[in-house]
């Protein structure tokens, strides 16, 4: 069985060796990217099971991020190789300062070969949640009714369903944005969304507007990430905000927000208090902020205690 399964696209990440606008960087290198498969990694080094559900081109680079995900332990039964379809790529452009512009080139992305009738129910019935994000459907319209069918299978079989809407505008428009996450919200169990993505999705900015108007969804935990001012959350009538968990050094953002996400998923597995899960995600969040790349910062559970002092570093 496993704990966490979610379903998305991943790309070969180049990644420049410097920093600075693109067009001034000459050497790039590879490394893998991908919402959904870095929240898969991310509960994986913390000791979760963790599938993965997807579509790769049959080529070198599809290959390689399958077996880096396998190598990882994620279970890939259901990640096709297609020919035709090249692996999605993409290439970051990092500032000395640690912003990321990130440029796509996904027009023909593998997953446009799926079907909502190819996923395996039982690969649902045997998982205890499903992580979903903005970013699957944003790819393509037929991805919709893939997610759609995904969410219908989690009802079923009593899987949790967490969301994080991780909007990205260059896919789609705000308005094609606010009408398709707002329809997944009466589904969710737990929200891990940013504060700005609700306004979008809602209307609304204020994180306690925000939280009553999901409350009023029967969403159980609504979680809010705010960057470096922390989060916040409710569950069962209790509302934490939880100060932010201040970073060695900021190099590159991305992945951060995939690895609260994964932090927080591991707590609630765990059972842990509200207060205990917000903390445990914005460590794990400052922590991959420290690192360059997608997913080369996801700390492992060990890295993670040791961060907390919960456990005595050990020099290897």
């Amino acid at each position: 069985m496993n704990d966490v399964i979610t379903i998305g696209d991943a790309m070969i990440a180049f990644n420049p060796v410097s920093t600075g606008p693109m067009k001034f960087v000459d050497s790039f290198k590879r490394n893998i990217g991908g919402a959904e498969l870095n929240v898969a990694i991310g509960c994986a080094r913390l000791g979760l099971k963790s599938g993965w559900i997807s579509r790769l081109g049959n080529d070198e680079f599809g290959h390689y991020i399958r077996n880096f995900a396998r190598g990882e332990g994620i279970d890939t039964t259901q990640v096709g190789l297609v020919d035709g379809y090249p692996t999605s790529l993409n290439f970051k452009e990092i500032m000395p300062d640690g912003s990321v512009r990130t440029f796509y080139y996904r027009e023909k992305s593998p997953t446009l070969t799926m079907r909502p009738e190819d996923l395996d129910e039982s690969f649902f019935k045997e998982a205890k949640i499903l992580h979903i994000t903005g970013i699957f459907p944003a790819i393509d319209p037929n991805n919709l009714a893939i997610t759609r069918r995904a969410i219908e299978l989690a009802k079923q079989h009593d899987v949790k369903i967490a969301f994080d809407p991780n909007i990205r505008l260059k896919l789609w428009s705000k308005e094609q944005a606010r009408e398709v996450l707002s329809s997944f919200l009466q589904d969710v169990d737990i929200l891990l969304s940013g504060v700005d993505e609700m306004e979008l999705i809602l209307g609304i900015s204020n994180p306690k507007d925000i939280i009553e108007a999901c409350k009023d969804k029967g969403i159980d935990y609504i979680v809010l990430k705010n960057g470096d001012k922390g989060s916040i959350g409710y569950h069962d009538g209790e509302t934490i905000e939880a100060d932010p968990v201040k970073a060695t050094k900021v190099v590159d953002t991305v992945g951060a927000g995939d690895g609260f996400d994964a932090g927080f998923l591991y707590s609630y597995l765990q059972g842990w208090s509200l207060e205990k899960s917000l903390h445990f995600a914005n460590t794990i969040g400052s922590m991959v902020v420290s690192v360059i790349g997608d997913n080369e910062g996801l700390p492992y559970l060990e890295h993670v205690l040791e961060r907390l002092g919960e456990k005595e570093r050990i020099e290897r």
